[in-house]
Order: structure tokens, then C-alpha cells, then sequence
């Protein structure tokens, strides 16, 4: 008995060091490296209101410069980061559905934001970067196709172009080019790609 025990530990041991092994009912971890814990957001910094209401305008060229990581994490969270202790965001959503994916199309990849846990998800290992026109950042809005999903996307983005007027940075929204990751991104069910943002530093 003691000899039959000693070697199912082993054996349990075994399996669960074994890379890539699968067990049913197990969660698998994403792969080192394939998740980004995003500093802290910058909630005090930033220009006036009124002076960033004045300045955000559309801008469709680019430094090819990538972006710091804090200007990454203040963009997110400034997108549709967890602002408040009940779990609500930067931008509203109609009864906090908050039934919005976005997804950053980095050199490194395209990676999908978790709000909650201010935190990258790396979902494609592609560099779209050329395919979005050359931006170093990308946002891809991905919701429902309703009325309210619409207005939610509308107020993320309006808060990313706020924060890019304050920061310095150009961005542009656009309906084209949508459909470069359409193939590609698997959307949870019901969810299409509705629009994107290019950011980046301006020329």
C-alpha cells in the first residue's frame, strides 16, 4: 500500500510538471510573457478641461516611437478603467453592462485590456502595425451591434482622444480598417469589431 501511494504522488508530480499538459477542469495559465501587469495610472496628472477640450483634434500621422508603458496604462484606464470601488468604469455603459472588449495592436502583438486587473492579455502574436497604417497603437472596439453599445464605444473613445490632448499624442478614429483582425480575433460570441483608434506620438 505505502509502495502504491508513493508512486501515484510521483506520478501526480509527474503530470503536473510536465509543460503543456492539459488536465480537465484545470485552468490553464497564460504563457510567461504573454501577460503585461500595467503600472499604476497617473489619476492626477493632465491639463485643464476646458485647454484639452480646446486642443483634442484628429491626426493621422505618427512618430514611429512607441509609446511608454505609464502613457500606455494612463491611456487604458483612461479608456474604460475601473474608476470607482463598486467595479464601475471611466466611461458609462447602459444598467454596467460594460459589455465592451478592447484590444491594443502592439509590435509585440495585439493584446485585449482587462480592466479590472489593469492588465494586457496578449491574443494574437502579429505585428498589424503596417496593416493598421503604421501607428504604433491601435485600440480595437469590439461590442454587441445595439444602439446603447454604440453610445458606450462612442464615450471610451472621446476618453482616449481627451487623454491624448492632454498627453501630447495624435490619435484618429476611424470605421476603416476594421476588419484587418476580423479573421484573426476571436470575439465572445454575439460581438463584432465596430471601430478603431490609432495613437501614437504626432510628427
Amino acid at each position: 500500500m505505502k509502495t502504491r501511494t508513493t508512486l501515484s504522488l510521483v506520478l501526480a508530480a509527474t503530470l503536473f510538471l510536465l509543460p503543456g499538459l492539459s488536465l480537465p477542469g484545470v485552468a490553464k495559465a497564460a504563457p510567461e510573457g504573454n501577460v503585461i501587469t500595467l503600472p499604476a495610472p497617473d489619476k492626477k496628472g493632465g491639463k485643464p478641461l476646458m485647454q484639452v477640450l480646446n486642443e483634442r483634434k484628429s491626426a493621422r500621422d505618427f512618430k514611429d516611437e512607441a509609446l511608454s508603458r505609464q502613457d500606455l496604462s494612463n491611456l487604458l484606464w483612461a479608456a474604460f478603467g475601473v474608476s470607482r470601488t463598486d467595479g464601475r468604469r471611466t466611461a458609462p455603459t447602459a444598467r454596467n453592462g460594460q459589455n465592451v472588449e478592447i484590444y491594443a495592436s502592439l509590435e509585440t502583438g495585439v493584446w485585449r485590456y482587462d480592466g479590472v486587473k489593469h492588465s494586457l492579455t496578449k491574443v494574437l502574436d502579429r505585428n498589424a502595425v503596417k496593416d493598421f497604417g503604421g501607428a504604433p497603437l491601435t485600440l480595437v472596439f469590439a461590442s454587441p451591434s445595439s444602439l446603447h453599445d454604440a453610445m458606450h464605444l462612442g464615450s471610451i473613445y472621446q476618453n482616449v482622444g481627451l487623454y491624448c490632448a492632454s498627453a501630447g499624442l495624435a490619435n484618429v478614429v476611424k470605421a476603416t480598417g476594421v476588419d484587418v483582425l476580423k479573421k484573426d480575433l476571436k470575439l465572445p460570441e454575439g460581438y463584432a469589431i465596430q471601430i478603431i483608434q490609432s495613437i501614437g506620438k504626432p510628427l
